[in-house]
């Protein structure tokens, strides 16, 4: 599943939930599950601050797809790589910093689940390992969206195909445009059904 799927979707409770989830047990204020593309990050779920997205070259996120594991900024204020960010200079005035990488089973990096503080921190062995874990779930509900839309898709396929190809229930065989089955070529075609 790819970030432009899932980007703009509406707010759906099972991501709320990790967001609230990781929020609480890292004992920050402000959790986000971002989606980040070519241009912007966008959130699909938040918890703390009303923003629903911000241009990628501000995007903390942005940094954490570029690698596979937990990205931790203690202070971004002594960060060389975010210490003139806006985020960092004005509002919301990040300080504290966790994301852990959203990457889908093809190893392409969608997004994070970030946790956020206003005042410098670090997160306990635990805390790191939960929002891992919550990061590999959240992967698992896009991987399972993809899944029910492509079911979906081939089941909205088969139901045009039921209605052009009509097949008896009785013998199984296809019905022609008169409405009769056509049998094996060893016998007549059946009356109409």
């Amino acid at each position: 599943m790819s970030v432009p799927q899932l980007a703009d979707t509406p707010p759906e409770q099972s991501f709320d939930d990790f967001a609230v989830i990781a929020s609480q047990i890292c004992e920050t204020p402000i959790a986000r599950i971002t989606l980040v593309d070519e241009h912007r990050q966008w959130f699909k779920a938040k918890v703390g601050l009303a923003a629903s997205e911000t241009p990628r070259d501000q995007a903390l996120c942005a940094h954490t797809i570029l690698s596979r594991d937990l990205m931790l900024v203690e202070d971004a204020t002594k960060d060389a790589r975010f210490a003139d960010n806006p985020l960092v200079t004005s509002d919301p005035n990040i300080r504290f910093y966790g994301g852990a990488p959203l990457v889908d089973n093809q190893g392409f990096g969608l997004g994070s689940l970030c946790v956020i503080d206003r005042k410098p921190r670090q997160l306990t062995e635990d805390q790191k390992k939960s929002l891992e874990a919550i990061a590999r779930q959240v992967v698992a509900q896009f991987e399972f969206r993809r899944i029910a839309a492509s079911l979906a898709e081939a089941v909205a396929g088969i139901a045009v195909l039921r209605d052009f190809l009509q097949i008896c229930a009785h013998c199984k065989s296809v019905r022609n445009d008169e409405g009769y089955c056509t049998a094996s070529r060893n016998t007549s075609p059946r009356t109409p059904a």
